[in-house]
Order: structure tokens, then sequence, then C-alpha cells
């Protein structure tokens, strides 16, 4: 009794009140500070490539772009390279990327003015079109008067025009709708060299096979009617490879991948050849030889088969440095062969 009494007697302490989990302050931790990339500047001295002469110097450069250098040409007509006899650099390489330190010598050259590679194909093509068809409606000033907008009464002559126009209007709309290209532009004078090409055999060929006194195939109807199934055969099948490559690279870039058959027929010949488009191109004049029988048309698919060559096998040493798991069986344009 005492000591409750006593406890009574005594005030009562307050006792702290006890913080809820809810009202303590919550301590938020500190961001990270972010890290800055470190910046690597270069020293960039270019070169003429030919006389070797020192043209600009450029301090603290992070980025290389042709802009700097000269400005008053466009980047297209600028080359920028490793070596003076090198290769041109890619506009995609990064400074950082190269084999050089922090003071690097690049070799610059100028490429002449320069056109689309579209501009180029449609001229070239247009013209042999364009010219044959001159021939063929035989107008004055080419044959005798006597024979002027007269028609060939051989009937491989008329076939032989549609052939030659489908295969050159097939060309056009590729370029227009289906070819897809690495490069924008090529040398302005390139051009002349081209049409100079196409146009003249064009012209020659178109004479001979359109004159009067042309004289039809040895063999005949089974000779033009042979020839003929090739040409269709080969016609497509150069199309077919020309989807197949387009379909390898998606739209604005330049990205290059190993091409192989798909379930077309026509492109099972990749498992042999790099360069099918050119197989099916040499086919196409083989057969229209055969179809003339004509000597121009035989030396235009001759010359036509070199230069196609250099081509294909330009190519193949391409895959062969670029890719490591390049199919070894094929060869650049013509089975085991070549």
């Amino acid at each position: 009794m005492d000591a409750l009494a006593l406890e009574a007697t005594q005030p009562k302490r307050a006792t702290p009140p006890t913080a809820s989990p809810s009202s303590a302050p919550v301590k938020r931790p500190k961001p990270a500070k972010k890290t800055k990339k470190a910046v690597v500047f270069f020293e960039v001295e270019i070169l003429d490539a030919k006389t070797k002469d020192k043209l600009c110097f450029l301090d603290k450069v992070s980025e290389l772009h042709s802009s700097t250098m000269y400005p008053q040409w466009y980047p297209a007509r600028q080359s920028i390279r490793l070596d003076p006899k090198g290769k041109s650099l890619k506009d995609e390489d990064v400074l950082q990327q190269l084999p050089v330190g922090t003071t690097a010598t690049f070799y610059f050259r100028d490429l002449g003015a320069q056109i689309s590679w579209v501009t180029v194909f449609l001229t070239e093509y247009a013209g042999p079109l364009v010219i044959y068809l001159l021939f063929y409606f035989r107008v004055p000033f080419i044959y005798a008067p006597k024979y002027d907008f007269t028609t060939s009464k051989h009937w491989v002559v008329h076939l032989a025009c549609m052939c030659h126009s489908f295969h050159y209007v097939k060309r056009l709309l590729e370029t227009l709708f289906v070819h897809r290209f690495s490069h924008g532009t090529m040398p302005l004078r390139n051009i002349f060299k081209n049409c100079a090409y196409y146009w003249g055999f064009a012209a020659w060929m178109a004479y001979y096979i359109n004159h009067p006194l042309y004289t039809p195939p040895i063999y005949g109807e089974q000779q033009v009617t042979l020839a003929l199934v090739i040409f269709l055969f080969c016609q497509i099948g150069n199309f077919s490879i020309h989807i197949t490559l387009r379909n390898l690279r998606p739209p604005g870039s330049k990205t290059r991948k190993i091409p192989y058959p798909t379930k077309n027929p026509f492109t099972w010949i990749f498992l042999l050849v790099s360069c099918p488009n050119y197989t099916y191109e040499l086919g196409s004049w083989v057969s229209f030889t055969m179809m003339t029988q004509c000597l121009p048309v035989a030396f235009f698919t001759f010359v036509g088969f070199v230069q196609m060559t250099v081509w294909a096998k330009g190519k193949h040493r391409s895959y062969l440095k670029e890719f490591r798991d390049y199919p070894p069986l094929r060869s650049p344009i013509l089975p085991f062969v070549l």
C-alpha cells in the first residue's frame, strides 16, 4: 500500500513519442555522377596523293570530314586515303578506329566532277534502244533511198529487234526500281566512255542485222528457236539474281552480305559462281549471237565477256577478303573454269 501511495504521489514522466515508420525521413541516394568519355584529339596532316605536297594541317581533330578540308568541293569528289596508292576510306570509317596514331597523315586526291550512277545507266542504256530502232525502221540516210522505211522479209530480223529492245528496257527498269548502288556517283568522264561503248556497238550490230542484204542463220528456224529459248532463260535468270542481290541490302545502307541461293531455281547457280548476273548476261549475248549469226554481235559478246570477267574476279576477291566463311567452291563467272 505504501509503495502504491508513493507511486501515485510522484508525477508521471512523459514518455517520448515513438516515431512511426511512415514519418521517418527517407534518405535518398545521391545520384551517380556521369562519367565523361575521354575525347581523343588528333593532329591530322593532309598531303597530296600525287605530289606529296602538304595541303593542310588540322589540330585537335576528333572527327574528320571532307568539308573540313575543301568545302568548295562536294564530298563525293574528294578521296581520302591512308596510302597514296591505296583505296579511298569509306564514309562510315571512324578516325579513332583507323590504324593511325594521334598524329595521322592522310592523302587527298581530287576525283574530278562526279555524276550519279543512275544517270549514267539510264543514258548508256537508252541510247542502244533508240539507235537500234532507227536502223530497224530504216530511217533515211542509213541505207539506200529505196529502202527508206521498209521492213525486212526475214522474221529473225523482227525477232532480234524484239529481243534487243526487251533487253535494254529491262535494264532501264532495273536501274529505276531494282538496283541499289553502294556508291552514289562516278567520274563524269565515264559517261562518255560508257556511251561510246554501248551506243557504238548498238549501231554496228543494228546496221548489219537490219541491212537489206542480211542473210538468216544457216540452220534456219531450229537455230533461231534454240537461241530464243536460251535468251529468255538467261534474261529471267539475270533478273532473278538482281532481285536476290537487292534483297541483301536494306534501303539506304551499304551493308554487304554473302549471297546464297533462294527458293528460286534461277538463283541456285550461286552454289558455283560468285557473280551469276554476269554469267546470265554472257549467256544472253551468246544466244543473241547464235540467233542473228552476225559477226559484230559476236565481237560485242567477246569484249563484254572480257570486261565482265575483270569485274567478276574483282568482286570474287573482295568476297574472299571480307568473309572468312565464303564458300570455297565458287568461281568468279564460269563454274569450275573461270
